[in-house]
């Protein structure tokens, strides 16, 4: 599974050794997607259209620690991963630059380099 976020937000998770996110407070659990074209392409293009400062972190659920729940979006058929609590960053197994097109929008090609970095690497 994966997580969508800023460059910004992974290299703060990596100095207070946990990944968060604000939904964890207002739905009480982090939004994640399944690498596919129907959930994190649709998110990323209704949600971060043009940003360029994106990273999909790649989890490892068996790694997590934290409750992962499975559960449909709005009666659509469609199940979401939802992490009930931080992604404690030995469950990130890697990190992909997420870019959108020149016009914007995301794409499974906006995935360019699924990168072999880990949760206690450094930089990005």
């Amino acid at each position: 599974m994966v997580h969508l976020t800023t460059r910004s937000a992974w290299a703060q998770a990596q100095q207070v050794g946990h990944s968060s996110h604000p939904s964890l407070l207002t739905d009480g659990y982090i939004h994640c997607s399944t690498p596919t074209e129907e959930q994190v392409i649709a998110v990323a293009n209704a949600y971060f259209v043009g940003q360029s400062d994106l990273v999909l972190l790649h989890i490892d659920p068996e790694r997590l620690t934290s409750e992962l729940r499975d559960e449909e979006y709005e009666n659509s058929g469609l199940f979401f991963p939802h992490v009930y609590g931080p992604i404690n960053l030995e469950a990130v197994v890697g990190v992909s630059d997420f870019l959108p097109a020149p016009d914007g929008l995301f794409s499974l090609s906006s995935i360019v380099s699924l990168s072999s970095l880990t949760a206690s690497s450094p930089t990005l």
